[in-house]
């Protein structure tokens, strides 16, 4: 008997049942995927990050969201509910504003914000706008950032952003908007931020003590900085107003190809309570980018 040429007959046999076997298995999924489309369960508000989709119109995405079951888009100006709002979407949170500095350099981003006193008289004026335009759009949450630490101790972070924080909290209160600043990591994406741990973000809602001020938890982020995710969120969710998403290492599809067990996470997020929104901000590597839109809200959707 000729094993060899048996063996290479298998193998080809083998080879050609197993490509049938995921080519069908394949095509269920995504037969499976379109049937799910939009049907979703209703615990989990789904939201998306415009930024994650820069060759996707707004208007476009604003479709394909709809389609899938989203609610809102979220980091747009109030300007652009004009487009959302034909298609019923919501902006569940609103970008920052920015303003020249004294120095000529812009402030409000993400390197340079509240934890500077230097900054403050600028960011109160760019923020009070901001929020009177919020509240006129019909919003809710907007974000602020630390801005980096450029060798400043934490305490006194805290301490500053308090302080600038505070002198524009009263007019969010009064227009019924809550200020969120989003934690993000300083190891790999936005180095030297300084809001950049849960611990340091708590402590900065328990000095400011004020319902309309909270934190962006952003998964991605703090799975870099901290991990202890669902433990973090149990623990401190009173101090969350908005989650995004992302797939750890490399910011890209929250599937099996990452780290992050999502649907754990958000059953952990729906066991608290939590009524506000969750956002896929991963960047898409596949070719079919709504595709993987599709895929990260079906995966959130617990």
């Amino acid at each position: 008997m000729n094993t060899s040429l048996s063996r290479r007959s298998f193998i080809g046999k083998s080879a050609g049942t197993a490509l049938i076997t995921a080519t069908a298995a394949s095509l269920h999924h995504r037969l499976q995927a379109a049937e799910e489309k939009g049907n979703l369960k209703g615990r989990v508000n789904h939201s998306v990050c415009k930024w994650c989709y820069p060759k996707v119109s707004l208007k476009d995405l604003c479709v394909a969201g709809k389609d899938i079951g989203l609610t809102s888009i979220d980091l747009l100006q109030p300007a652009d509910m004009e487009v959302l709002k034909p298609h019923g979407l919501t902006c569940a949170m609103v970008s920052n504003p920015t303003i020249e500095g004294p120095d000529g350099k812009a402030l409000g981003g993400i390197t340079r914000a509240w934890n500077r006193v230097e900054h403050h008289d600028k960011l109160v004026e760019a923020y009070e706008a901001q929020i009177k335009a919020v509240a006129d759009a019909g919003l809710k949450n907007l974000i602020c950032f630390s801005g980096n630490r450029e060798g400043l101790d934490d305490e006194v972070g805290i301490q500053n952003c308090a302080k600038g924080l505070k002198r524009v909290l009263k007019l969010a209160e009064d227009k019924g908007v809550t200020l969120s600043m989003e934690l993000l990591n300083s190891k790999v994406n936005h180095p030297d931020y300084q809001c950049d741990k849960s611990a340091w973000g708590v402590a900065l809602c328990q000095a400011i003590d004020s319902d309309h001020f909270k934190l962006l938890y952003d998964i991605y982020h703090m799975q870099i900085m901290e991990g202890d995710v669902i433990a973090t969120i149990r623990a401190k969710h009173p101090y969350f107003s908005h989650y995004h998403t992302g797939g750890v290492p490399g910011r890209n599809e929250i599937d099996e190809t990452q780290e992050l067990n999502y649907p754990a996470i958000m059953k952990a997020v729906v066991a608290t309570g939590f009524k506000g929104f969750v956002a896929q901000e991963f960047i898409p590597k596949r070719e079919d980018k709504i595709a993987s839109l599709n895929q990260g809200v079906s995966i959130c959707d617990v």
